[in-house]
């Protein structure tokens, strides 16, 4: 499962989405993760499905690669569905004891439900078609307004870049050292749940070292080629925005206009 999460994971290609300019991805982005919260209904659902499952498709990415994203996140959607289906008042479909499932629940369920799978599909697009460092810049140029009151906007944007990179790093690092341990006989799948907790804890060590120490090597090769934070720095490549940028928000809009269009007209659950 630590193999399928793929946010901070980059897949060099050259698609539509390869070649846009990181910042307009980001505010795409955005405005994309409020279009997830605004539908409220299942034809809402339905087409902004579709175009989250087409901008998948013109990635290049293989969709198998995108779709194992959402497998470490399935036990967070299924606990939240059990939530809202049965602590949500309305009209009853069955009861489970002293708890009662309703309509009104299973729908939310259902679309809170989607909407983290969404979240995830969306988060972990942009991080497989932008290369960290165009990410960084991106997020540069965003946050320069903030320099003003005296941000330190291009150590912010590095540090956040660094961490997201980071992910499958130490992902593939714990991995490792679990595989190590059950190779000297540690179980980690069977027990009760403390004893699982007691088995995690000679794994953690190493991690936590393992990162400490990865840590520091980044900071002697950056202070080994002199680097001094962001000021009097340049970019090797600026960023440009151009006819690939522009259509990507035209077609962003139109789309954003028919998706809420759609919910705001669509046909929602109801008993």
């Amino acid at each position: 499962m630590l193999n399928d999460i793929q946010i901070g994971r980059y897949l060099p290609g050259n698609s539509f989405l390869h070649r846009m300019d990181p910042r307009v991805k980001i505010v795409l982005l955005f405005f994309y993760l409020l279009l997830v919260f605004f539908v409220e209904n299942a034809a809402g659902f339905l087409a902004l499905g579709i175009s989250i499952a087409l901008l998948m498709i013109v990635s290049q990415v293989p969709l198998g690669m995108q779709l194992r994203s959402i497998r470490p996140i399935l036990w967070i959607v299924l606990f939240t569905f059990g939530v809202h289906l049965f602590m949500t008042p309305g009209t009853e479909l069955f009861a489970v004891g002293p708890l009662s499932a309703t309509w009104e629940g299973l729908t939310r369920g259902v679309y809170i439900g989607l909407r983290l799978i969404l979240l995830i599909l969306l988060s972990t697009l942009l991080t497989l078609t932008t290369s960290p460092l165009r990410l960084t810049d991106g997020l540069e140029a965003l946050l320069s307004p903030l320099r003003r009151v005296g941000v330190p906007v291009h150590e912010l944007s590095m540090m956040m870049t660094i961490a997201l990179r980071f992910i499958p790093t130490l992902l593939e690092e714990l991995d490792r050292i679990m595989k190590a341990q059950k190779a000297r006989g540690a179980d980690f799948e069977h027990g009760s749940i403390v004893r699982r907790m007691r088995a995690i804890v000679p794994v953690l060590v190493p991690l936590f070292l393992s990162a400490f120490r990865r840590a520091d090597e980044l900071a002697m090769a950056m202070e080994a080629r002199c680097y001094r934070g962001g000021e009097g720095r340049t970019q090797m490549k600026e960023l440009h925005i151009g006819r690939v940028d522009y259509a990507a928000v035209a077609v962003f809009v139109l789309g954003a206009a028919g998706i809420c269009a759609v919910s705001a007209g669509g046909l929602s659950f109801a008993p």
